[in-house]
């Protein structure tokens, strides 16, 4: 794997009109990085680099667009202007070559053990943490397993991965490459964003001794590029918003396809309902549900005040999936200030969720993420862009673990049913009896990575 260069803009293009046509899905992905020396232009003007705050919203632009049409990569008849993930690229990522998969609003992944099912989903949480202002040492902490097996090191003895996304918008579909060095040093040596047939922001790793890399954007003014150093261990990408001014066509472009990808990952909350953490009661407080789930109680308690429409729904969901008659989902508060979530059996004593299986719980907490959105869930939410226009990605690696047929029909009903208004989208790891399931139920896309 050739990790010493990166990209460069092809200026070639940078006054000629954008292309309507999108790149092929393959064309971004990266194969041997350019080791060529950066082109010609004038050199920035701006200030010295500085890195960015983690998690900055975006400044404008992308989030405010609204055009009718499908919701990225389809599903129902929302608003393009929800940026979303349509397909995921694992160049050199992990036991994955050359891999490229389309997403639609509800995808699951299947295949015999060890076959990539998790490394996947781990590859999309990568992107989305990295675009929320994550270092690549926080998301990457064992990054040499991310490395293909066979992949020799080069005479610098640097191995490396590589992964990229596309996110589709009212930008249309934007691509998004990453080339990452895993060792001897963990750092981002090559970086491409694409919109429209045009390369519009690409980094190159020039000085091996200095923690930057070099970056270069379109313009499309009097200089048609501008040129900074980058720190090599944020993503370019999420920076923008921060480097550029927005003063030229080229500059706005520029602008509209990072935020784009920015709001589109950031919208991915990954879950994974632990069980042995539900059933204790747990203290009121802000009422955010946490990856493992383990607050379930107190965000309960929050939707019971707050949402009680969806509180009601939830309420059925729990009814089809739950043992037993199941009339309502309440929220007792107890003498020592906690609070703890019980089924109501009508007229009968409440069953608190304590009592419950792991699968009950797990699928209690998977209804609940995909009833509630951003607003209910701890993640990044994305300040400046109207709720309306927000989206939300579920993560779920083992999504059916625990859960009857049953329950997972419930499950995929309803994920079907909410995706198809383009809020909700779902990207999830199943077994075989899952898939078998999933393939018989309209709106959901199931990838087979058994070869």
């Amino acid at each position: 794997m050739d990790l010493t260069g990166g990209f460069t803009l092809d200026h070639s293009s940078s006054t000629a009109a954008p292309s309507c046509r999108a790149p092929s899905p393959g064309a971004p992905s990266i194969g041997a990085l350019s080791t060529g020396a950066p082109s010609t232009g004038a050199p920035s003007t701006g200030a010295p680099s500085v890195r960015a705050a983690p998690r900055l919203p975006p400044q404008g632009g992308a989030g405010r667009r609204a055009e009718k049409g499908s919701a990225g990569g389809g599903g129902g008849g929302g608003l393009r202007a929800r940026p979303a993930v349509t397909e995921l690229r694992l160049s050199a990522f992990a036991g994955h070559r050359s891999a490229v998969h389309a997403l639609g609003p509800v995808t699951l992944f299947t295949g015999p053990s060890g076959s990539g099912k998790s490394t996947t989903l781990r590859a999309y949480e990568a992107l989305a943490r990295l675009s929320a202002g994550d270092t690549l040492d926080e998301v990457f902490p064992d990054a040499a397993d991310c490395v293909p097996e066979r992949a020799r090191p080069d005479a610098q003895g640097r191995r490396g991965f590589r992964i990229g996304c596309t996110i589709d918008g009212p930008e249309g579909p934007v691509h998004l490459d990453l080339a990452v060095q895993a060792e001897p040093r963990l750092r981002i040596v090559g970086e491409r964003l694409t919109g429209r047939g045009r390369t519009l922001l690409a980094t190159a790793l020039r000085d091996p001794g200095r923690p930057t890399v070099q970056a270069e954007w379109h313009t499309a003014g009097t200089t048609p590029v501008t040129r900074a150093p980058f720190p090599d261990d944020l993503l370019g990408t999420a920076l923008l918003p921060l480097r550029v001014a927005g003063k030229t066509p080229g500059q706005l472009e520029v602008l509209a396809a990072a935020e784009q990808v920015v709001v589109g990952l950031r919208s991915a909350f990954a879950c994974d309902p632990r069980p042995e953490r539900m059933r204790a009661p747990v203290p009121p407080g802000e009422g955010r549900l946490r990856r493992g789930c383990g607050n379930l109680a107190e965000v309960l308690h929050r939707t019971h005040t707050d949402c009680p429409r969806r509180h009601h729904r939830l309420a059925a969901v729990a009814a089809a999936g739950c043992v037993g008659t199941v009339t309502g989902l309440g929220v007792q508060e107890l003498p020592e200030g906690t609070v703890r979530a019980v089924l109501e059996r009508g007229g009968r004593p409440v069953t608190p969720l304590a009592r419950l299986g792991d699968g009950e719980l797990r699928y209690l907490a998977l209804a609940l993420t995909l009833l509630t959105g951003p607003g209910v869930l701890e993640m990044d939410r994305i300040a400046e862009v109207p709720e309306a226009m927000q989206s939300l990605t579920l993560l779920a690696d083992g999504l059916d673990r625990g859960l009857d047929e049953r329950q997972v029909g419930e499950l995929l009903g309803l994920a079907t049913g909410i995706a198809a208004d383009g809020h909700i989208r779902v990207a999830g790891t199943v077994g075989a009896r899952t898939a078998a399931q999933a393939r018989r139920t309209p709106g959901v896309t199931v990838v087979d990575l058994s070869g």
